[in-house]
């Protein structure tokens, strides 16, 4: 399977299962009758925003593991799932730090030179 249809296939599961776990929030509870912080936990939507957060992770953890060999992708797929945006935050100012004074900022985003 080539890079490109992975992707899409990563990309169009988050998509289809983003819409169905926010439809079914949605049926089971209007968002405007969330209660937040202020009664119990409300499942529909907390479970919605679980989702909607592990979705961004695999996001963020797709392009890691574009630029990472294979033992630093299983390091950083662990710690990007256990720990969120504290190891997400960590990775991006590690690949900042490694870049060049002289890189341009694109180069960020692209495989680092092996």
């Amino acid at each position: 399977m080539t890079p490109r249809i992975t992707l899409k296939l990563l990309f169009g599961a988050i998509l289809a299962t983003m819409l169905a776990v926010t439809a079914w929030a949605s049926l089971t509870q209007p968002v405007w009758q969330w209660g937040g912080l202020t009664r119990g936990p409300d499942r529909a939507w907390t479970i919605a925003t679980l989702c909607d957060a592990y979705a961004g992770f695999l996001t963020f953890y797709a392009w890691v593991c574009y630029r990472e060999r294979a033992a630093g992708r299983v390091l950083w797929f662990v710690l990007i799932m256990l720990l969120g945006n504290i190891a997400m935050s960590a990775y991006a100012l590690r690949a900042l730090a490694r870049l060049g004074p002289d890189e341009p900022l694109e180069r960020l985003l692209a495989r680092p030179a092996r």
